[in-house]
């Protein structure tokens, strides 16, 4: 089997959450077949993670991995593609791309990094910033609320949604797998403190907590934190769906539209 691991040095800050990420993403693809995967990553530190795995990747535009993860999924639909991207990726610049690669049910998994801030360019706030984040692009506190990306894929249609904390490698590569291994949308959110700017060990580890069974309301669980408080934040899976994907329905062709029945709707 080829190697995962390639000899670049990593520069990623000591102690920061996405080196996990790569450890358990490293478990996830040995299980797959590196032959049969491929990645795609953003502009951000998460981006970084192409230059330490060995395996068929694309660097994309800010905001674009999950939209060019889409298109080698379409290119060859038997290889299991793997977006990873930061929350200021896709949650900012990338986030009507990931609205619609939810809504049409891409047969791809996207890995959020969800530091909560733009770390590589030294500290602004993001989508998914807590109310009162005090960065260099809000210096006197944030005054937007934090957008939560699970109910927005869940509403978009996602057909897999979870989370996970990168001080659990164990219960973070069961998911991502599971992710993976899911037909269809997979979107894993992963709260990955920046230990420079934004350092939420302390918090995520007092306050997280592993559900085992998929609720039967997901949006419960998924409001029950409201990435402001200081309550208890659930990991694991909210919503697992099966549906035909994306793909599935490309492969089946169009379905032919019944223009008559359109062209007599009133409006």
């Amino acid at each position: 089997m080829p190697q995962i691991s390639l000899n670049t040095k990593n520069t990623w800050c000591p102690g920061c959450g996405n080196f996990a990420i790569e450890a358990a993403s490293k478990k996830v693809i040995k299980k797959i077949g590196v032959e049969n995967t491929a990645i795609t990553a953003g502009i951000g530190c998460h981006g970084k993670i192409i230059d330490y795995l060995n395996v068929s990747s694309f660097y994309g535009l800010h905001g674009r991995p999950v939209i060019t993860a889409t298109g080698i999924k379409i290119g060859n639909p038997e290889l299991k593609v793997i977006a990873f991207t930061g929350d200021g990726d896709s949650l900012n610049e990338g986030i009507s791309h990931l609205i619609h690669a939810a809504k049409r049910n891409s047969d791809i998994t996207v890995v959020l990094h969800q530091n909560r801030n733009f770390a590589l360019t030294v500290k602004q706030f993001t989508a998914s910033s807590p109310k009162g984040f005090i960065s260099n692009s809000s210096p006197s506190g944030n005054i937007e609320e934090p957008l939560n990306p699970l109910s927005l894929v869940y509403s978009a249609g996602a057909t897999f949604i979870a989370r996970g904390f990168s001080g659990n490698v164990d219960h973070l590569e069961k998911i991502i797998l599971q992710g993976v291994q899911h037909k269809g949308f997979s979107f894993i959110e992963v709260l990955q403190p920046c230990v420079a700017w934004f350092d939420t060990y302390d918090d995520y580890r007092k306050n997280t907590y592993i559900f085992e069974n998929t609720p039967k309301r997901p949006l419960e669980k998924i409001n029950e934190w409201d990435y402001e408080s200081d309550g208890k934040i659930p990991l694991g899976v909210f919503h697992k769906e099966e549906k035909e994907s994306f793909e599935e329905s490309l492969k089946k062709g169009k379905k032919k539209l019944n223009t008559k029945k359109f062209l007599s709707r009133k409006v």
